[in-house]
C-alpha cells in the first residue's frame, strides 16, 4: 500500500533503536515507515503555502545570548570558547555577576575583548583545553563554532571535562530548507543562515540535532536542556526540531 499523508501524522520507530545505524546508513534498515514519513515531512513544510509564502530570513542576532543569560546562575564561573569581543563574557559579568574568562583565536577580538574589561586567553581550540583542571568551571559555553573546528569531538570532551555543564549552540544542517534546497538545486545548499558557498564556508564538519543527540547517547552525556531557532520563533527544543530547527542551542552534563 503506497504511504499516505495520513500516515505521516504517526511517527514511525526512532532509527536510533538500531545501533548499527551509525554505521551502516542503507535505506533497508530504517524501521518500516520512517523514510516514507520524512520524506512527507519535508515535502508538506515545502508545500504549505504560509511556509512558502514567508521570506527565508536569518534568525534574531545572537539570541542565544539572552538563553545563556538565562540559563547561568548568578556567581557562576563561566568559560567562553571562541569568545571573540567578550560581548557575551561582559554582559554576563554585569546581568549575572559571574567570574568570566574567554578563549579567543582571533588577535584582533582579542584585543577588543581586553578593551572590554574582560579576561581572555589567547589560544587555539584544536588544542584542547589543557590549561585547565577538571570541573574548574561551572559552565562553558561553544557558541556557532563547533562546526568550524578541525576535532569537534576532541573540543566537546575538553569541554565537559573543564565544565560541569556545556552549553553548545549550532546550525542544523537537517533543518528542511537546507535539505530541500540540496534536492531541488543539486548543490550544496546557500540558505540566509548558510549565505556562503563551499569553497569558501567555515563549516568543516557540518552536522544536524540528531546527530548531536547520536554522539551524546554514545558518549555518556545528558541533554539537560535546549532551546531552538524554529518556525520563525525562539521556543524549547521539540522532538520534531530535527527538521524544523534552523538552530539550537543545547545543555549538557555527564551522566
Amino acid at each position: 500500500m503506497p504511504f499516505s499523508p495520513v500516515d505521516a501524522m504517526t511517527r514511525p520507530a526512532d532509527p536510533r533503536i538500531d545501533p548499527d545505524l551509525l554505521a551502516e546508513r542503507d535505506v533497508e534498515r530504517l524501521p518500516p515507515g520512517l523514510f516514507e514519513w520524512r520524506v512527507a515531512e519535508v515535502v508538506n513544510l515545502a508545500r504549505r503555502p504560509a511556509v512558502r509564502q514567508q521570506k527565508a530570513a536569518p534568525p534574531p542576532s545572537r539570541w542565544q545570548d539572552d538563553v545563556i543569560v538565562n540559563e547561568s546562575p548568578r556567581g557562576a564561573r563561566v568559560l567562553d570558547l571562541g569568545c571573540g569581543d567578550g560581548e557575551l563574557l561582559e554582559r554576563l559579568e554585569k546581568e549575572r555577576g559571574v567570574r568570566g574568562q574567554g578563549l579567543e583565536i582571533d588577535l584582533d577580538t582579542v584585543l577588543a575583548a581586553v578593551r572590554r574589561g574582560v579576561s581572555v586567553l589567547h589560544a587555539d581550540l584544536g588544542q584542547g583545553l589543557l590549561w585547565f583542571p577538571d570541573q574548574c568551571f561551572d559552565y562553558v559555553v561553544l557558541e556557532e563554532t563547533l562546526q568550524t573546528l578541525q576535532n569537534p569531538r576532541l573540543v566537546l570532551s575538553e569541554l565537559l571535562r573543564v565544565g560541569r555543564r556545556g552549553i553548545v549552540s549550532f546550525p542544523n544542517f537537517a533543518h528542511w530548507r537546507v535539505i530541500v534546497d540540496l534536492v531541488a538545486h543539486g548543490r550544496m545548499p546557500i540558505t540566509p543562515r548558510l549565505p556562503f558557498p563551499w569553497y569558501a564556508s567555515e563549516n568543516i564538519h557540518p552536522f544536524s540535532l540528531q546527530d548531536l543527540l547520536d554522539w551524546a547517547e554514545a558518549s555518556g552525556v545528558r541533554l539537560v536542556s535546549g532551546h531552538s531557532h524554529a518556525d520563525g520563533a525562539v521556543r524549547l527544543l521539540r522532538p520534531e526540531d530535527n527538521l524544523h530547527a534552523e538552530e539550537v542551542l543545547v545543555v549538557l552534563e555527564r551522566k
